[in-house]
């Protein structure tokens, strides 16, 4: 929309409930910070239903929570990204390097301040009894879960994918309650996440969900969450620094998983490195 977000504010402030005022309040006062929660983290802010929030949205003329969102960052950017000041537009490579190693290392940072080592333990219990673990997700997050799958893949075979969200669905319907899902989804919130989880769900499949929110509607269906601390702006989607925060959460996961079963997690490394011994010049 055209219009500056806090102008549609000001215009539309008489067809606001009471409700609304308050999530309005609340946007004046914490803009900054708003702009990365979720809808149910706002209207748990807020102290009202996510109903009153997606009806302010739509008072506001936007079509829904994530538009709003983005006009609300839109409006707040004033040389921020991901909480470092942007390079300027003749920055030489060399400051380009420093602020991209600041970016990588508060997404780093935030992830292991948000990580609950319960939950990793919990997790990796959890996959050691699986008989098969399916790493899924949908558009980028799913590059990152086939990253994670072929990080497992080397210990064990029972790590597994599928494509697009058809076949994820297909596979969901096929699980058992021996199976474990492992979804890398940041929102959490995604339509056809939930359509898998849901089938996989009543399945009888466990769900470990890697996500940013751990109040979204993926994460009520979840029987663990790990949540990636790192935030990220309406207006950087798809983040690189966001993916290396995600990846840092699977590698503990990994070495968890490995120092739980030295013994069979050292033999399996042995054998993959030297069945691939041969690729190598």
């Amino acid at each position: 929309m055209a219009t500056n977000f806090w102008e549609l504010l000001q215009q539309h402030q008489s067809d606001l409930t009471k409700s609304g005022r308050t999530v309005a309040d609340y946007l004046l006062q914490h803009p900054s910070e708003a702009q990365y929660l979720s809808i149910s983290s706002l209207a748990r802010e807020c102290r009202v239903a996510e109903a009153t929030v997606f009806r302010f949205c739509r008072s506001l003329g936007f079509e829904g929570y994530h538009e709003m969102r983005i006009a609300l960052a839109q409006a707040n950017a004033t040389g921020a990204l991901v909480n470092q000041r942007e390079p300027d537009p003749d920055a030489d490579t060399a400051t380009l390097c420093e602020h991209a190693s600041a970016l990588f290392m508060t997404a780093i940072n935030g992830t292991q301040n948000s990580l609950s080592p319960e939950a990793v333990d919990a997790a990796v219990a959890l996959l050691h009894k699986a008989r098969q673990v399916f790493c899924l997700g949908q558009g980028g997050s799913m590059l990152i879960a086939n990253d994670i799958c072929a990080r497992f893949a080397g210990i064990s075979t029972k790590f597994r994918t599928a494509g697009d969200s058809h076949l994820q669905l297909i596979t969901a319907s096929l699980m058992t309650p021996e199976d474990v899902v492992l979804f890398v989804s940041y929102s959490g919130a995604t339509r056809d996440m939930l359509e898998t989880l849901r089938v996989a769900k009543a399945a009888g499949a466990k769900i470990i969900l890697l996500t940013h929110y751990e109040d979204s509607p993926g994460a009520k269906l979840a029987d663990i969450v790990l949540q990636c601390g790192a935030q990220e702006s309406p207006l950087d989607s798809g983040s690189i620094p966001i993916k290396v925060a995600v990846l840092y959460v699977a590698e503990v996961l990994v070495l968890r998983y490995m120092l739980d079963d030295p013994a069979n997690a050292n033999a399996a490394q042995d054998r993959t490195n030297e069945a691939l011994a041969v690729k190598m010049l």
